[in-house]
């Protein structure tokens, strides 16, 4: 008898037991060759005559039985797998117009129908709390009512650009103070195709010794 293979899984066809009737109506129980009653040796009743032996329950068939249902079982979990990204990348195809829905990035260096907005500039002058007009090296990238962060190696937070004027931003009241050479960026991101993955970008400062050559 043959056991589970692959997904593929083979029918027994289980039998049921046929047992001769007399014309009693009772069963008839087995003879040896000398017409005595044959008993089970491990029940000690009388063995009995039937048409149909029938399918005998055994380990064999209960492994076999047993191995189905656990492939059965295991094809179910991965076929849910695969449904359930298949109704995510429908999700994700669905949900952005003129896009074609498409708004995941894979983080490989790949083309992709989004791309990320990279607009960054330095604060030319240091700036207090409550500023809201900020002297930028470049405006580039920039546009009104869209959303930056600041940040410097103490602070950071998100503001929204109400105004772009030549080489200044206006922006709403900030919350914190900032040095001189503190990021304006449209995103803080810092992406590693490497390890496909986005980390946060940083703000830092250098120390130059001059050195006179002579």
């Amino acid at each position: 008898m043959s056991l589970v293979v692959s997904n593929k899984y083979e029918l027994l066809n289980w039998k049921d037991r046929i047992w001769k009737v007399g014309p009693d109506d009772k069963l008839i129980p087995k003879r040896d060759e000398n017409n005595q009653i044959i008993y089970n040796p491990l029940t000690g009743q009388p063995e009995y005559e039937y048409l149909e032996n029938g399918t005998r329950v055994n380990a064999k068939r209960l492994n076999h039985m047993d191995k189905g249902i656990y492939s059965a079982h295991d094809y179910i979990v991965e076929l849910q797998a695969t449904i359930r990204r298949m109704q995510i990348q429908m999700e994700l195809d669905g949900r952005v117009p003129g896009n074609s829905g498409t708004f995941a990035d894979t983080l490989d260096g790949s083309s992709n129908k989004i791309s990320l907005d990279k607009a960054l500039t330095d604060i030319i002058e240091a700036v207090e709390i409550g500023t809201t007009t900020l002297k930028v090296a470049s405006v580039d990238g920039f546009k009104p009512f869209t959303q930056v962060t600041i940040f410097d190696d103490e602070h950071s937070e998100d503001v929204v650009i109400t105004e772009v004027g030549t080489n200044t931003l206006k922006i709403q009241a900030l919350k914190n103070a900032y040095k001189k050479g503190a990021k304006v960026a449209r995103s803080n991101v810092a992406i590693d195709i490497v390890n496909a993955e986005m980390s946060v970008g940083d703000w830092q400062t250098f120390n130059v010794d001059l050195v006179e050559v002579v």
